[in-house]
């Protein structure tokens, strides 16, 4: 079973506190089938990957997965292994530059169309590419379309851009399925600069919360507010439902926009 899971946060110490409070949409543990898990997230302007692709059926908890991250966003997913091989390399999130990226759901017939998906891909970011997944791929198909509008390395940008970078990388995809007669791909996936998330609900039904706890710290009340946004097939209570080709994206100070990936 595979599970994403994308956060913002207006504090760096409570990502665990987070996630123990959302287990009715996350599980009370990770998904016991799944093959590796991997975080990926922001800290002091670094960006940073924590995996395990794990096969060996050892439990894990949440508290492992978030031990030791200070983070104010983060992306979270757990694998189960469709396409590549039990490896570092293939495991969820990828990295490239201040991007984060995973994705749920398999591309279809990805070993006929992977020629023409990295055809549209500039060298240099091909180079990059580590692992086998399609996942992998998808991500810097993404990327590529971002350095066409030279928004690659822009740190600040619109959801109109980056809603059209994801647009023209699933038209792309299904373009070249079809082509091929395969059915349209199932895609959910989970991208961040850092500075804005988007989270592509097409595939497992997609949801998300916003939350604001009240905590008494020194003598006065302190704010702790989030947005989580998580795969699964029911919506918790207090939880809003992303329909599916909807993005969600969610700026540094937490407003959430949804925009329809049709344009």
């Amino acid at each position: 079973m595979t599970r994403l899971i994308a956060y913002v946060a207006n504090r760096t110490d409570r990502l665990l506190s987070a996630l123990n409070e959302e287990r009715a949409a996350i599980g009370e543990t990770p998904a016991p089938d799944a093959d590796a898990w991997g975080i990926g997230f922001y800290q002091s302007g670094d960006v940073l990957l924590k995996k395990r692709p794990y096969r060996n059926g050892d439990p894990v908890s949440w508290d492992d997965i978030a031990h030791n991250v200070p983070t104010d966003s983060a992306i979270l997913h757990l694998r189960a292994a469709t396409v590549g091989n039990y490896r570092a390399e293939n495991t969820h999130p990828f990295r490239m530059r201040q991007w984060l990226f995973a994705h749920t759901g398999t591309i279809n017939a990805f070993d006929t169309i992977r020629t023409g998906l990295l055809a549209a891909v500039p060298d240099f970011l091909q180079r990059s590419i580590r692992g086998a997944t399609d996942s992998e791929v998808l991500f810097h198909l993404f990327l590529s379309f971002l350095h066409d509008r030279d928004a690659l390395d822009a740190p600040d940008l619109d959801p109109k851009t980056l809603a059209s970078c994801i647009r023209s990388t699933v038209t792309l995809v299904d373009n070249l399925t079809s082509e091929v007669g395969a059915p349209n791909s199932s895609i959910n996936l989970a991208l961040s600069n850092g500075r804005t998330m988007a989270f592509l609900s097409r595939g497992t039904p997609t949801h998300f919360t916003e939350r604001t706890i009240l905590s008494e710290a020194r003598g006065h009340s302190a704010s702790f507010r989030y947005v989580m946004a998580v795969a699964c097939d029911e919506a918790p209570p207090g939880y809003q439902t992303i329909p599916s080709g909807r993005i969600l994206f969610v700026a540094r100070d937490l407003s959430t926009q949804i925009i329809s990936l049709e344009g």
